[in-house]
């Protein structure tokens, strides 16, 4: 195993700790018993969770094979469920509640997806030597997975949730790159996909167009869209080198920063941390990150390595885009970061796909 589980685990366990001290901050002046207890339920989703990764770490993730279909099912399952018994949040319809938890099925959709194209994409031959995925032509090698990949990708979008559709999108097309899929068959997708651009406007709600138009400049609605921006970028510039210190700050304690338990928890955090803090969690995503590609660097399973790769490329974009987010480098898409922001489900998932990288190390069998 190479302590990747011991790598892989106290990395987690300590950004994890930082985002509940950091909801916690960020919550506890606020009236109201809901949220007084949004830390306390942050720490049952990471015992939750902790219990998960031990669970998929042991568990060969080869059975993931076998399931394939059926954890794509229930992914489509839940993800239709959502329009149907959905309950709404600030106007988005993308969570399902379960006795007394809420669920967002977009987030295991990330997954269900990952695992699928690992197994499309590394099936083999009937002499068991080369992967099918370089004798594909461009209908089995770009059209069909895309096919499967629209679907849930689709539904999420039109939650609304942009930010989680675009992302199985660039999922699948690095996860292509690394396949052996031909080069002029990405290019053809990418194409088509680039083409239409201009014209997906038209087909934005006015509050996604919003963002994009505050993205270029969020002054031209300082009170309105653009205000979570200018507030984020202040919290993490007032942080200075050394930060104002734990349950200090101005924009995070005084509540001027929407959502600063949620998808701006690093402005929050960064506010209270500095630079040094700030630089430290970034540190700590790129060792996980890093430790991910590695495991998929040295598995000789095909399954195994699309896998770890799938899992590491979905981190990483993640917390690229939400930390751009926060710092006005991208548009506001509401992509948590991961293990800091406050939501079980991403959480949850985090940490089976975690578990599920620790495995892949553990067996690293050659079929």
């Amino acid at each position: 195993m190479r302590n990747s589980f011991l790598r892989i685990l106290i990395l987690a366990l300590i950004i994890s700790s930082l985002g509940v001290l950091s909801i916690y901050s960020s919550t506890y002046q606020k009236e109201g018993t809901a949220w007084q207890d949004i830390h306390k339920r942050q720490m049952l989703w990471l015992i939750i969770g902790l219990a998960c990764f031990f669970i998929m770490s042991q568990v060969s993730y080869r059975r993931l094979w076998d399931f394939n279909y059926f954890i794509y099912g229930v992914a489509i399952f839940f993800l239709f469920l959502v329009f149907a018994l959905g309950i709404i949040r600030l106007g988005a319809q993308r969570w399902l509640r379960f006795a007394w938890f809420n669920f967002q099925p977009s987030e295991f959709a990330k997954l269900a997806v990952i695992i699928f194209l690992a197994r499309y994409f590394s099936r083999k031959s009937v002499d068991d030597i080369s992967l099918l995925s370089s004798k594909f032509g461009i209908f089995k090698g770009i059209i069909l997975p895309f096919i499967f990949v629209a679907v849930p990708m689709f539904l999420i979008i039109e939650q609304p949730d942009l930010g989680s559709g675009l992302m199985l999108l660039l999922v699948f097309v690095f996860l292509l790159y690394l396949t052996n899929v031909r080069l002029k068959y990405i290019l053809i997708l990418m194409f088509i996909l680039m083409l239409p651009l201009p014209f997906f406007w038209h087909f934005l709600r006015d509050y996604q167009k919003q963002r994009l138009l505050v993205f270029l400049n969020p002054n031209i609605d300082p009170l309105g869209a653009g205000y979570t921006v200018i507030q984020s970028r202040i919290a993490i510039g007032s942080g200075g080198l050394l930060g104002k210190g734990w349950l200090s700050g101005t924009q995070s304690q005084l509540f001027f920063l929407p959502e600063s338990h949620t998808d701006f928890v690093f402005a929050t955090f960064s506010e209270q941390w500095g630079l040094l803090g700030s630089s430290l969690l970034l540190i700590m995503y790129y060792l996980i990150i890093r430790q991910g590609f590695i495991i998929a660097q040295r598995t000789q399973d095909s399954f195994g390595k699309l896998l770890a790769y799938g899992i590491s490329l979905l981190l990483a974009l993640q917390v690229s885009i939400n930390i751009a987010m926060n710092m006005g480098l991208a548009p506001v898409v509401g992509l948590p970061l991961p293990l800091m922001s406050y939501g079980g489900s991403s959480v949850l998932v985090t940490f089976i796909a975690l578990g599920i990288l620790v495995n892949i190390d553990r067996t690293r069998s050659v079929f």
